[in-house]
C-alpha cells in the first residue's frame, strides 16, 4: 500500500510534543452489515496491512474519530469465533 498521499490524523491522545501516539492514515473503512441507521453496537474494519503486516484496523461505528485498534487477521478471526460461540 502506497501511503505517500495518505491523509494522516493525529491521535486525540497526542500532546503538543507528539507524545507516544500513532497517527493513522485515511483507511477505507467498511461497516458491519448488521449496522443500522442509528449505528448500533457495531464496529468498522479497514485493511491495515500496508501499515503493519497482516493487520486489520478496528473502530467503533459511533465514534469514527475515536481510538483505532490494530489486530492481526488471526486475532480478529479468533475474537469473532469466540463471540459467535458465546451467543
Amino acid at each position: 500500500m502506497d501511503l505517500t498521499n495518505a491523509k494522516w490524523r493525529t491521535s486525540s491522545c497526542s500532546s503538543s510534543n507528539g507524545g507516544n501516539c500513532v497517527e493513522m492514515a485515511g483507511f477505507a473503512w467498511r461497516k458491519s452489515s448488521y449496522t443500522g441507521s442509528n449505528g448500533g453496537n457495531c464496529v468498522e474494519l479497514a485493511d491495515a496491512a500496508g501499515v503493519v503486516a497482516d493487520a486489520v484496523a478496528v473502530r467503533d461505528s459511533k465514534d469514527p474519530d475515536g481510538p483505532v485498534l490494530l489486530v492481526t487477521r488471526a486475532a480478529l478471526r479468533s475474537a469473532v469465533n469466540s463471540a459467535r460461540a458465546t451467543r
